[in-house]
């Protein structure tokens, strides 16, 4: 594995997860990413902001080739290499599904399964071959306490997702993802949908969740960007236009196009 020291005066000893190298995209004729590179780092949270249709959430959904699902889209570049093995995830040799095995997703609404609480954790492993009761008992549990949900929902696993409370089910969607033991979680704007409690609850669950795992957010808040995240990408027509350490980024840019942003005066 590639040892890093940050951006800049980044974080020292982050290890380097991922490595985004000069990536295209294309919707049919549309060229919505152009040659795109940032590095994603170990167990910290990684931040992408910028004006909507900068090609933000585009880029997240690469990560876990979502784009696959529809046609006419088109990876073109260097691609992104998860270490330590070294995969291109956007090769074609590559399998989709085993990539979203590897990396989860959570979406900007809740979407728990029609299905209960239980089974919205189990799903994965279900569809992994798991069968074994005790072992599945486990990992549900695992994942709810991963997801600072266990407590609320020990008693109602086999109440309906679609029960619980906004944040609940937001909180229930972070377990889902949990449950496969991803090596990523990508976060496409998790809390736009929900209050400021929910959205507190929320945050502090990210910045807890990347002594476990490494996390992509995409974000329409900055504050929120400035909170948790300790590198921050902007993002303007489909470019990389500045990528660092996130302190770096919000107090002295080193792109006037990105201070422009980050203080109103664009966006």
């Amino acid at each position: 594995m590639q040892i890093q020291t940050g951006v800049e005066a980044g974080v020292e000893g982050a290890l380097l997860k991922a490595d985004v190298r000069e990536l295209d995209f294309y919707y049919g004729a549309f060229h919505a990413l152009k040659r795109v590179s940032m590095p994603i780092y170990d167990h910290r949270v990684t931040a992408l902001i910028g004006p909507s249709g900068c090609g933000k959430s585009t880029l997240l959904r690469c990560f876990n080739r979502m784009h696959d699902l529809y046609p006419g889209n088109r990876y073109a570049g260097g691609g992104i290499v998860l270490y330590p093995d070294d995969t291109n995830l956007l090769a074609p040799g590559v399998d989709p599904i085993e990539v979203r095995m590897r990396i989860s997703m959570v979406f900007q609404k809740p979407n728990p399964f029609p299905k209960s609480i239980y089974e919205n954790v189990a799903y994965s492993l279900r569809v992994r071959g798991m069968r074994n009761k005790s072992e599945l008992d486990d990992r549900v549990e695992s994942a709810l306490k991963g997801a600072a949900l266990w407590s609320e929902v020990s008693n109602r696993l086999k109440e309906l997702g679609a029960n619980l409370s906004g944040g609940q089910q937001q909180r229930l969607c972070i377990a889902r993802a949990l449950a496969s033991d991803p090596e990523i979680i990508l976060f496409d704007e998790p809390t736009s949908a929900l209050d400021p409690i929910a959205t507190a609850s929320i945050e502090e669950l990210i910045t807890e969740l990347k002594e476990k795992v490494t996390i992509l957010i995409v974000t329409h808040n900055m504050q929120q960007a400035a909170r948790i995240s300790d590198f921050t990408g902007y993002m303007y027509l489909g470019e990389m236009v500045e990528f660092g350490v996130t302190d770096q980024i919000f107090i002295k840019p080193q792109k006037k196009a990105t201070e422009d942003y980050i203080t109103g005066r664009f966006g």
